[in-house]
């Protein structure tokens, strides 16, 4: 696969994520987020099951310290998506998709924290003008943040940190159905017993939010990680976050479309600086590097060149 195409999986990644912020926040109105996330996850990991076990027949064998990784990137994407599912409940889609996009700031810091990874300075300043774009997403930036922002806060953080263990794990082992399906069982299984023990599960109520369930354990869950994890082969941490924070982009969008909020002429100009952030982050393959030079936007193993 060359880097165009895995920055068009990240796209495509951003697009499903960005309109699952909507049936996350319908979902919520009926049903509680824990039971929500068991669900979505449990039919992320159905759909994805028969690809694992495709894979797991003509590869090699999984090193333990591959599998430990694998259930930790689960455990961590449970802890992301309790954050956001949880704040969702006491802030707007806008609100979240705005706050979730500050991924992009953390992913450099986290991936210097575990891999101490450099990061070209065109990198930075898109990740400036991205963050931006996405302050101005909400109208005339967040002024009033609510317990629910700081829980979608904290859950960027985690985001964060998914998405460099995601790329470091791709370094090791190529089993991107394995970490998917193993993501979303360990998801669904924290979740699920979370919910169970604090939330009531009534007949009603399930059926209710089936619609919302399916759309966020198929797309966003069976489809868009999985498309996240494929394309972090080839696309660096940093570089992928930038690309995926469109996902703001398309919430607020989708917001204004299905909720009505609102998208104002400020809102707008944020959606178009976050475009400009991407655009700036796909030159960077293409600039000569110094001798010597190393930093996560290095082409990962097993990358192909650009078209």
């Amino acid at each position: 696969m060359t880097r165009f195409r895995a920055d068009f999986l990240l796209l495509l990644t951003a697009l499903i994520w960005g309109t699952a912020f909507v049936a996350q926040k319908v979902g919520n109105g009926v049903i509680g987020p824990f039971i929500f996330i068991a669900g979505r996850f449990v039919l992320s990991a159905l759909l994805v099951a028969p690809f694992a076990v495709k894979e797991a027949g003509s590869a090699a064998p999984m090193r333990r310290r591959d599998i430990a990784l694998a259930v930790g990137i689960g455990v961590t994407l449970f802890a992301g998506a309790a954050g956001q599912q949880v704040g969702l409940v006491m802030t707007t889609v806008t609100n979240a998709g705005f706050i979730t996009a500050l991924y992009i700031a953390f992913v450099p810091f986290v991936g210097w924290a575990i891999m101490r990874t450099s990061v070209r300075p065109l990198v930075l300043v898109a990740v400036v003008v991205s963050l931006t774009g996405a302050w101005l997403l909400t109208d005339n930036g967040v002024t009033a943040l609510s317990a629910g922002d700081f829980m979608v806060a904290g859950s960027a953080l985690l985001f964060a940190l998914h998405i460099v263990l995601v790329g470091l794990f791709q370094k090791s082992a190529h089993r991107p159905f394995f970490l998917s399906f193993t993501q979303y069982a360990v998801t669904a299984l924290i979740a699920g017993a979370v919910g169970l023990a604090a939330e009531p599960v009534g007949w009603q109520s399930l059926r209710a939010a089936l619609p919302t369930i399916a759309y966020a354990g198929i797309l966003s869950g069976g489809v868009g990680y999985t498309l996240q994890i494929v394309a972090q082969r080839y696309t660096p941490a940093t570089e992928a976050a930038l690309i995926m924070s469109l996902e703001s982009v398309f919430a607020a969008v989708a917001a204004a479309i299905l909720l009505g909020e609102r998208l104002t002429v400020l809102a707008a100009l944020g959606c178009g600086l976050i475009m400009l952030g991407v655009v700036l982050v796909e030159i960077v393959p293409l600039l000569p590097r110094r001798a010597g030079e190393r930093g996560d936007d290095l082409p990962p193993i097993g990358t192909v060149p650009l078209d």
